[in-house]
């Protein structure tokens, strides 16, 4: 994989010049033909040999280029406020938008590398980490952004001659840190564990580019002949992981919302002192210590009319405001739709301690999407599998997520309807979705059926509120967020699939 590299080719300064005049147009046209058609987002992650010359290339390409459709982002080790949030939060934050080109620097691989050339490395931990990897550009890849990988690399001779060259030089000197030093004494194992990393996580989706570093000018012409190629290439293949589910035939769906039971209720004495009795419990476990290390995510989802909006103050009576978040999901907004659907979503991942609380959620995109037809079927078809991966990666990180679909019956729904349309403290919750969306519940009603399917996983399972009678949905859906924190504080277990740095920190001390 990198005797190439490791061989040091070298190009000479003419050759060179006459290279870089012609790149230069090609590279600026192809970036505004991008910029133009706005049909995905370039995303380049930098990774190699420390010693490579990585930042003075990327510096380089951004003379090249128009710097200001340029989003260059650099990631230090994570710190603890990094760590108490899922492994590739902080880099769904700086998603460029389509048109626009980002290059990060430290994307997430340096952990993989460096867990890969130790000389008793957690295989699992590692497997782990590599499909996170994978998961992430997948996720990416799924939703307009290109990914195109960069390895810079050369031989151990020649990464040892460029940190004597930049020594010598005050002006330089800055450019090497310790790591250089390091990185040359373990040269050997550091490359055995990159190739490792590469090849894993190596995809026609994804892919990675061997660069050559040991010549600055064979460096640059072949940094700007990769970028020149992902910008000029036709269309990005989504990825297996994400392919679209193929739907059985209706008459072989049976529909979970078929045979619901809408006659449980209860009285309002009973229901004074149970919800009271709830609303205690919940403020004493999330205020408790155990909770801090973990976060809570409650997605609301149902039929209009259903109570969603009541449930969610009986939760939110019993919480300190400053622990938890309400986010009303609405139609999302031009800056959101020229990212991947989940960007939006992802940015309001709590806290390890905090709450967020969903109205409305990231399932518009198998609801309303798919029943208005906003999107293709392939579309919503290939985000239930975005969407569990999604749900597999935040359990898989401590954070508890608590879905709950709210229904009532058509003839409870309408007789809500026309109350509200007859109070004056309650019309401005009725508005003309909320009759348009009735005059097709039958397209909901199929939508909603198969997303509780195909959506109901270990990690993140559905649970369905018959919600006619409203004090009874309130009970049943505190009962069930008090039980289900109970068991994950009180299990603690560490999921097989866990990738958080502080479970790695556990082991580089071991």
């Amino acid at each position: 994989m990198f005797e190439e590299a490791e061989s040091d080719p070298s190009l000479t300064d003419t050759a060179a010049k006459q290279l870089e005049q012609h790149l230069r147009t090609r590279l600026l046209r192809a970036q505004y033909q991008h910029l133009e058609k706005q049909d995905r987002a370039l995303l380049i992650l930098v990774g190699g040999i420390d010693g490579a010359g990585k930042g003075d290339t990327i510096n380089l390409l951004n003379d090249w280029l128009d710097p200001r459709h340029i989003h260059t982002m650099a990631f230090p080790p994570p710190t603890a406020e990094d760590l108490a949030y899922p492994p590739t939060y902080r880099f769904w934050h700086h998603i460029p938008p389509r048109g626009e080109t980002g290059i990060m620097f430290g994307s997430g691989y340096a952990p993989l590398v460096i867990e890969a050339s130790k000389k008793r490395p957690d295989f699992e931990l590692l497997e782990n980490m590599i499909m996170t990897a994978r998961r992430y550009e997948a996720d990416l890849v799924s939703n307009g952004v290109q990914v195109i990988k960069l390895w810079f690399h050369l031989s151990k001779k020649a990464q040892r001659d460029r940190t004597k060259r930049l020594l010598k030089n005050p002006s330089t000197a800055w450019k090497v840190g310790p790591l250089d030093h390091k990185v040359h004494k373990h040269f050997d194992r550091i490359c055995q564990g990159a190739q490792r990393v590469i090849e894993a996580t190596d995809s026609n989706h994804s892919p990675w580019v061997i660069i050559p570093a040991a010549d600055d000018n064979l460096r640059n012409i072949r940094t700007a002949q990769a970028v020149l190629q992902a910008f000029e290439q036709r269309s990005i293949r989504v990825p297996p992981l994400h392919d679209p589910v193929k739907l059985p035939p209706l008459t072989r769906i049976r529909n979970p919302l078929d045979k619901l039971d809408y006659k449980k209720t209860i009285g309002k004495d009973e229901y004074d002192i149970q919800i009271l009795d709830l609303q205690n419990q919940l403020a004493k476990i999330v205020r408790g210590e155990a909770f801090k290390k973990l976060a809570l995510m409650l997605v609301f989802e149902g039929k209009d009319a259903a109570g969603k909006g009541g449930t969610i103050r009986r939760i939110t009576h019993a919480l300190d405001a400053r622990q938890y978040e309400v986010m009303a999901t609405s139609a999302p907004k031009a800056y959101e739709l020229a990212r991947p659907y989940l960007w939006r979503f992802w940015r309001n991942v709590p806290h390890l301690g905090r709450i967020s609380i969903f109205d409305r959620s990231w399932y518009g995109r198998v609801l309303v999407e798919r029943v208005e037809k906003l999107i293709t079927p392939a579309t919503y078809r290939r985000a239930y599998n975005e969407i569990n991966s999604f749900e597999l990666q935040l359990a898989q990180n401590n954070i508890l997520v608590l879905k709950f679909w709210l229904t009532v019956t058509s003839e409870e729904q309408l007789k809500r309807f026309k109350e509200r349309e007859a109070s004056a403290f309650k019309q401005f919750k009725l508005t003309d979705e909320d009759w348009r969306n009735r005059r097709k519940q039958g397209a909901y009603h199929v939508a909603a059926g198969d997303m509780l399917k195909l959506t109901n996983t270990e990690s993140a399972p559905w649970f369905v509120v018959p919600s006619n009678d409203k004090r009874h949905a309130r009970i049943s859906v505190l009962q069930h967020i008090i039980t289900a924190l109970g068991d994950a504080l009180n299990n603690q277990k560490k999921p097989d699939d866990l990738i958080n740095p502080r479970r790695q920190k556990k082991h580089d001390k071991k």
